[in-house]
């Protein structure tokens, strides 16, 4: 069997981000959770008959990103790859070998359309606007998955790959057990309160304390006869 050969030309004066990779390309993507960050010069990769699970761990080996890749990725590249930025060269395979890709960060993750999932999960005791701000705070909504409410306000969709709908419910979780964990405001206590008729005098008393008194011309209850006082 033939074997592949690879070949990768990066330009020296591209500079690298400290750990996590290189500047950004050049060119308008939609918005992503983390910014896989790539060069903008071609990736030249030539190769005679490679399995697309190894052509992908090169990419990242030659661009120092650490990848994972399902089980599920199968098929085989054979003939010669057009020479295009980094991030065109993984766009074009994941598009003819029917894959998805999610960058967290730390590690790109690449899994086959099918493993897609799609899940339903229940606002209560949180609101969307703070679900969906947490997301964007910690880089993790992605234009390109779904992430969205239903009619309502009490359900939100969520559909993507593997990773990406792994970190949301992470962070749906988390945002519900620090709702449940906050202490809940206490119901106001009701008020006592006790009118005294003495006579044509009035008292109010409220919660044991005497609030007001008055004289009134009008014929206290029970013909005139005062209220015995509680103790």
């Amino acid at each position: 069997m033939p074997r592949a050969l690879i070949r990768s030309t990066i330009l020296h004066n591209l500079k690298r981000l400290l750990g996590v990779g290189f500047i950004l390309s050049i060119g308008i993507h939609p918005t992503l959770g983390v910014p896989l960050s790539l060069p903008s010069t071609p990736y030249r990769y030539t190769v005679l008959d490679q399995d697309l699970s190894a052509a992908l761990q090169e990419f990242g080996n030659n661009l120092k990103i650490s990848v994972n890749i399902s089980a599920e990725v199968k098929g085989r590249i054979r003939g010669r790859m057009p020479e295009l930025p980094p991030r065109e060269f993984l766009d074009r395979l994941t598009e003819l070998y029917d894959l998805q890709w999610y960058f967290d960060g730390i590690v790109l993750y690449v899994s086959a359309a099918k493993e897609a999932d799609t899940r339903m999960l229940v606002l209560a005791p949180i609101r969307f606007d703070a679900f969906k701000a947490a997301l964007d705070q910690f880089d993790i909504s992605d234009d390109r998955y779904v992430v969205r409410p239903a009619p309502g306000n009490g359900l939100v969709l969520v559909s993507g790959p593997p990773r990406f709908i792994a970190l949301v419910e992470q962070t749906f979780n988390g945002l519900v057990a620090e709702a449940r964990a906050q202490p809940q405001a206490a119901a106001p206590a009701k008020q006592s309160v006790l009118i005294l008729f003495r006579g044509s005098s009035t008292m109010v008393v409220r919660d044991g304390r005497p609030e007001a008194s008055y004289i009134s011309d009008m014929p206290a209850p029970d013909g005139g006869k005062p209220e015995p006082s509680q103790k």
